[in-house]
């Protein structure tokens, strides 16, 4: 399969060179040779020539917020509605909110702060790939929410916390989570030491550091992701053998 990575943002430069880049988790969590990748820096003004330039995309996190003016912001949700039914689409974190926004939900900045450490999710549907899980847990780094979600995704799971954490669209071949599955748990830690004292507090900082102490649910994620890629590209197999 063809699956454009859209890079919305960067890690802080030096955990850029010693982990990566978003990029770079996103390959290692579905497999480096999985698919045929193809990186386009959004963020830099780069955006594919047409929506079936790839099968499916795959949108980033970003430091960014949707509701900023940022020209780019605006040009990948254009994208993001040309794309509708004419290729996959794949949301984390920012792109969670960029797909809920760009298909007729509502993204904020949240009044409850910083979510950050290990985050739990309930499953509310049965998902391909989570094995039967009830519930979850991943890194999660955000302060925006979706407080309301578009009109044809469902809430497939959430917390009291991120009520609208996880959608799977019922109108188009898309889903998107707000939690981080490409983050490993040594990167998740060292973001919070960056940002010690200026995004977290100190309290902050500590329990959420201390919070990856559980086991977590990353590789299922990445599984659940790579079983809707696998649907798409069952789906375009058929088509393409279709007399």
């Amino acid at each position: 399969m063809k699956l454009g990575i859209l890079k919305t943002g960067a890690p802080p430069a030096p955990l850029e060179l010693q982990f990566g880049g978003y990029p770079d988790m996103f390959q290692r969590l579905l497999g480096q040779d999985a698919h045929d990748y193809t990186v386009f820096d959004v963020a830099a003004g780069a955006l594919p020539a047409s929506p079936e330039a790839c099968d499916a995309y795959l949108v980033t996190g970003s430091s960014a917020g949707v509701y900023d003016p940022d020209p780019w912001i605006a040009e990948l949700i254009g994208f993001l509605r040309g794309a509708k039914g004419r290729a996959g689409l794949v949301g984390v974190c920012f792109g969670h909110q960029a797909m809920a926004q760009a298909f007729g939900g509502q993204v904020i900045k949240s009044p409850k702060g910083w979510g950050v450490g290990l985050h739990a999710y309930e499953i509310y549907e049965a998902q391909a790939g989570l094995g039967g899980r009830a519930a979850l847990a991943a890194p999660a780094s955000h302060q925006d929410q979706v407080v309301s979600p578009p009109p044809g995704a469902r809430v497939v799971g959430g917390s009291a916390f991120t009520p609208y954490g996880m959608l799977a669209y019922g109108d188009q071949p898309a889903i998107s989570i707000q939690l981080h599955p490409e983050f490993e748990p040594s990167y998740a830690k060292a973001l919070i030491e960056a940002r010690r004292g200026s995004r977290y507090s100190d309290e902050q900082a500590d329990q959420a550091v201390a919070s990856y102490g559980a086991p977590d649910d990353r590789a299922a994620l990445g599984a659940w992701i790579s079983a809707f890629l696998d649907t798409l590209s069952a789906r375009g197999e058929a088509r393409r053998a279709a007399p």
